[in-house]
């Protein structure tokens, strides 16, 4: 149904559940304009899921997008045992599917990927190893530095998905790290729908992933986008700075944040970030 957002023309906003690669059931969102001029599929991070980006979703939407966005296999309101991957290309067919029915719903128009914090890491793998074809990727926050957990850490949660793949263990997130905006912290701490746990297979996966994405960025074909606050506590700066060095794709571009922490979208400059993030995409029409 449509719906009328303050500050814009009327939105036509759905959620529906559909079936990933494997039959899965996950939930689904969009967001688009009567006539929109470009599509946009957002990828959520990691405990979170795809209602936490209306505000950005509905903001983009206001200026021509057609946005969807999906709750990850054991996130939010999508199906699967809760904060637990078997393989981390269960996360590509799945976006692998959503992307197929985003482009199948706008196909005259340019396609782009956002992905944050762990959905950063997902869209990366997805350049490197499916070669999409799209118009160009964003990431914010990108999980992609293979130093970002200690040894032990790592070690532990290889060893333990070995022998306890399902093993729940705590996810050691700093929530302060998020956002400077207290009310956004308070938020997420309150969510029904956000977990504080990882199983020790989901633990191992994507770091592992992180690792062997990490030193393929000359496999990325389309324009990239990378942004970052350089105070993320959650997903080192580091990361981002460390890939985009590699990157040799025309238009890509790295735009670090002196003061904001993980959560770019949610900071008091989000209307700075999305703007931003816009022009970019209108640079390249």
């Amino acid at each position: 149904m449509a719906s009328a957002v303050e500050g814009g023309p009327a939105l036509r906003r759905t959620e529906t559940t559909v079936k990933g690669a494997d039959g899965l059931p996950l939930f689904r969102r969009t967001w688009s304009p009567l006539t929109p001029s470009r599509s946009v599929l957002l990828v959520h991070g990691y405990a979170e899921h795809s209602g936490r980006y209306e505000t950005m979703a509905s903001w983009m939407a206001r200026r021509g997008a057609a946005v969807s966005a999906y709750d990850h296999r054991g996130h939010g309101r999508s199906g699967g045992r809760r904060a637990h991957l078997r393989s981390f290309d269960e996360y590509l067919d799945d976006l692998d599917s959503m992307l197929l029915r985003a482009k199948a719903e706008q196909p005259t128009l340019p396609c782009h990927l956002v992905g944050h914090s762990m959905g950063g890491l997902i869209t990366l793998t997805y350049l490197v190893e499916r070669d999409p074809v799209i118009h160009s990727a964003v990431t914010s926050g990108a999980a992609i530095d293979p130093n970002g957990v200690s040894r032990f850490r790592a070690a532990t949660a290889r060893a333990l998905r070995r022998v306890w793949p399902t093993l729940r263990m705590g996810s050691g997130l700093d929530l302060d790290g998020l956002s400077r905006n207290p009310e956004v912290v308070e938020q997420y701490r309150a969510d029904p729908l956000v977990f504080r746990e990882m199983t020790a297979s989901l633990g191992a996966e994507v770091l592992s992933t992180a690792v062997r994405t990490a030193s393929r960025a000359a496999d990325v074909k389309v324009p990239l986008l990378m942004l970052h606050g350089e105070e993320d506590s959650l997903c080192a700066a580091r990361g981002s700075r460390e890939f985009f060095g590699g990157v040799a794709s025309e238009g890509s571009h790295l735009r670090i944040y002196p003061e904001l922490r993980h959560e770019i979208f949610n900071e008091p400059e989000q209307q700075e970030v999305y703007a931003d993030l816009w022009q970019w995409l209108e640079s390249l029409d």
